[in-house]
């Protein structure tokens, strides 16, 4: 029989979690049944969204309702390894987690050999995104095959979030893992391969500097370069500055190769854009042939509709669209639990080249091999 109303359970509702709620609204046959969130002022703004799902007072009891056909995780970074854990444990249902999905590097193993028999999709929404989405179709292709990328992020500081666990490398897995692992995993897609060495530079030069939490003082990052080198001889090159929303652009990712260059340029939010500058930045896609020279500009806008539902470009929804088909028994995992561990290795590994000033490597399965 195949399932025609999904309905969700939602541990967290906080800033992302909200976008989850109205991006679900969107997806048809979606229902939101129940929501677990600690948090007074997030759980009155997730009722405002999801006015028919019931509050839960914990994990537990969320899980102990029948009435439920998939979950989504949405909480903190740090805590999302052990309600994984507890799902597992209590009730493997089709799951959605957001990035990352673990923090501490002691978590890798105990997820990589996780026995989870039900669908788990880690929530890459970059991949999403139609100009980025676009890219990804086209480049090995247009490029001839791509020998360097190169991913820039040129954006706002970290917003307010409920406790800041934010402003913390402990509970964030460090700004590489918490806001790069996006871009790692787009590199891994892009490419089609995987990473065996790893060197960066970053640290905190602005941003929340004389901020204190509980005696504590932020200690999360703001900038940073990262180069990776890939198994098949690729390199890639993530340029990250959160110092820097008076850009047109947020996101500017560019494959090159043998025959030509494929870039895409994408806006960031569109509530962030200025009004007195007129109508937010519409994403482009611009390829550049070697020859005949002559870059060729094709606009790729998203469904306004889209862009009022969040602040990914779209992107939310249409992972939603594709989860939904696998609960639904229709469609594949496209973002596994392997790619999600990947993807907050080379994050970890670029945080600890750019702490200790060595190249780190990794092996075949994603293991950090060197330095120890």
């Amino acid at each position: 029989m195949i399932l025609e109303t999904i309905r969700y359970g939602i541990i967290g509702c906080g800033m992302m979690g909200q976008e989850h709620l109205r991006n679900l609204a969107l997806i048809e046959g979606a229902e939101v049944t129940a929501i677990f969130e600690p948090d007074a002022g997030m759980r009155a703004r997730a009722a405002e969204l999801a006015p028919k799902a019931a509050f839960m007072p914990s994990v537990e009891a969320l899980l102990a309702l029948a009435d439920l056909d998939a979950l989504l995780i949405a909480s903190p970074n740090y805590l999302h390894v052990p309600q994984i854990l507890q799902i597992a444990a209590t009730r493997p249902l089709p799951l959605l987690v957001e990035k990352p999905v673990f923090t501490d590097a002691a978590d890798f193993g105990v997820l990589g050999a996780l026995d989870y028999p039900a669908p788990i999709w880690v929530a890459m929404e970059y991949r999403y995104m139609p100009p980025v989405a676009a890219l990804i179709e086209q480049a090995q292709t247009v490029t001839g095959g791509i020998k360097v990328l190169t991913i820039r992020e040129h954006r706002f500081p970290f917003l307010e979030k409920v406790g800041d666990w934010n402003r913390f490398n402990a509970k964030t897995g460090g700004t590489l893992v918490e806001k790069c692992c996006h871009f790692f995993d787009l590199m891994r897609v892009i490419l089609q391969d995987n990473p065996v060495r790893i060197m960066a530079s970053g640290g905190q030069d602005v941003n929340h500097r004389d901020e204190t939490y509980d005696g504590q003082p932020s200690d999360i990052w703001d900038n940073a370069y990262v180069i990776v080198d890939f198994a098949r001889g690729a390199r890639a090159m993530l340029e990250l500055c959160m110092f820097a929303e008076g850009a047109r652009y947020q996101e500017e990712i560019t494959a090159t190769g043998p025959e030509a260059r494929i870039e895409c340029l994408v806006p960031g939010p569109g509530r962030f854009w200025p009004a007195h500058l007129g109508q937010a930045p519409v994403p482009q896609l611009i390829v550049s042939p070697r020859n005949p020279k002559g870059p060729r500009l094709i606009e790729v806008p998203v469904d306004p509709t889209l862009l009022e539902a969040g602040d990914h470009n779209g992107s939310t929804f249409y992972q939603h669209d594709r989860f939904a088909k696998v609960v639904r028994g229709r469609g594949r995992v496209e973002v596994g639990l392997q790619d999600g561990l990947w993807a907050v290795q080379m994050g970890l590994a670029a945080q600890q080249s750019a702490r200790t000033g060595q190249a780190v490597t990794l092996d075949g399965a994603g293991r950090i091999t060197a330095p120890v």
